[in-house]
C-alpha cells in the first residue's frame, strides 16, 4: 500500500508485506512506545484487525496478532494495559472513515493460518544489550546470558548467600514477566527441566513449582529445588515503585524470550528435516503436533485446545 496514517501517538507506514508502526516521542507518548521506537509487523503476523470507537472523540484501529507472534506480548502474558498496547493506534474520530479502509486493506491481507497460532516468533524482539534497575539487583542481557548483581540495600539473605548470577540463553527453557503495577512484581528465569513461562496463570503456576519438563537435561541452577517467592529466587529480580518499570523490565523480558526460543528451535529443526525423510505427510504433522506441544507448555494454548487440535492432526495420519 505505501500509505501513511498518522495517530495521536504513533504512525503507521502501510508496505507491501507489512506495517511499520513509528511510535513518537512526545511527552504523552507511554514511555514503553518511546522505548520500543519502531516496530514492523509482518502482515502474517496479524491475527485480525478492527476498528472500535475511543474515548473522548477518538477511534481505535487495533492489530491484534497471532498468539506466538510477538515476543512482547508474550512476554508480558495479557498484562498490558490498553494503553500501553502497541498495536492500538488511537485516531481522531473524523478520522474514522480512513481508518475503516485501511482497516478493510489490512484484513484483505490476512492470510488463511490467521487464526492460528505462530509456529515462531515472527516480530522483531528489542535488541541486547539492555538492562535496568530492579528492587533488589541490576539485570543485564547481553543476546548470550543474563547477569544479576545484588543490591545490599534490598537483596534478600537468601540471594545475598547465593551470589551474583550468571544464566546462558543456552540453560534456560523461558522468563516470566509480573508487571511491576502489580503488587508482585517480578522478572523470573526459568531454568531448563523446571517448566515453562506462559500465561499470566501459567507463570504463577510455575512460581509454584510447576511440573518439570522431561526434554532437557537441568542445568546446576536446576539442581535444587525453586523458592516459592521471588525475593528468595536466586534466578529473579524483583520490582517496586521505580525499579523495573515496564518500558524497561517488558522489553528485557522480550529479548530473553526471543532468545531462549532460537536457541531452543535450532536443534528441533535439524531432527525435523532428518526424520522427513522420505516421509513427507508424516513428518509434517509430527513437527506441527511438536510445535502445537512447545506452545502448550507455554500456555499459549489450553489443555482442551491442545488436545482437540493434536487428535485433529493425527486423524491426517
Amino acid at each position: 500500500m505505501g500509505d501513511v496514517l498518522a495517530g495521536i501517538h504513533a504512525t503507521w507506514e502501510f508496505d507491501t508485506d507489512c506495517v511499520l508502526i513509528r511510535f513518537e516521542r512526545g511527552i504523552r507518548t507511554p514511555k514503553l512506545f518511546q522505548s520500543l521506537r519502531e516496530r514492523r509487523i509482518p502482515h502474517a503476523a496479524l491475527s485480525s484487525v478492527t476498528l472500535n470507537p475511543g474515548k473522548r472523540g477518538t477511534v481505535v484501529l487495533h492489530a491484534v496478532p497471532r498468539p506466538g507472534a510477538d515476543p512482547l506480548l508474550e512476554a508480558a502474558a495479557g498484562q498490558l494495559k490498553d494503553g500501553c498496547d502497541p498495536y492500538r493506534l488511537v485516531l481522531p474520530a473524523e478520522r474514522e472513515t480512513l481508518a475503516e479502509y485501511y482497516a478493510d486493506e489490512l484484513r484483505a491481507l490476512l492470510g488463511a493460518d490467521a487464526r492460528e497460532p505462530a509456529e515462531r516468533f515472527m516480530v522483531a524482539a528489542p535488541e541486547a544489550p539492555m538492562q535496568f534497575k530492579a528492587y533488589d539487583g541490576r539485570a543485564s542481557f547481553d543476546g548470550d546470558r543474563i547477569s544479576f548483581r545484588w543490591f545490599w540495600t534490598g537483596a534478600s539473605t537468601a540471594k545475598w548467600k547465593a551470589g551474583d548470577q550468571t544464566f546462558p540463553v543456552t540453560e534456560l527453557s523461558g522468563v516470566e514477566w509480573r508487571s511491576p503495577e502489580a503488587l508482585d512484581g517480578y522478572l523470573r528465569l526459568v531454568p531448563r527441566g523446571t517448566g515453562s513461562a506462559g500465561s499470566l496463570a501459567g507463570a504463577a503456576a510455575a512460581a509454584e513449582g510447576g511440573a518439570p519438563r522431561t526434554d532437557a537435561a537441568p542445568s546446576p541452577q536446576a539442581m535444587t529445588p525453586r523458592p516459592t517467592q521471588a525475593d528468595q529466587d536466586p534466578a529473579a529480580v524483583i520490582f517496586g515503585l521505580g525499579y523495573g518499570p515496564v518500558h524497561e523490565s517488558l522489553p528485557f523480558a522480550a529479548a530473553v524470550l526471543e532468545s531462549v526460543r532460537r536457541n531452543q528451535s535450532a536443534p528441533v529443526t535439524a531432527m525435523a528435516v532428518l526424520a522427513g525423510a522420505g516421509r513427507r505427510d508424516p513428518a509434517d504433522i509430527a513437527e506441527r503436533i511438536r510445535h502445537l506441544g512447545e506452545l502448550h507448555r507455554a500456555g499459549l494454548v489450553t489443555d482442551d485446545e491442545f488436545s482437540a487440535k493434536k487428535a485433529q492432526l493425527l486423524a491426517e495420519l
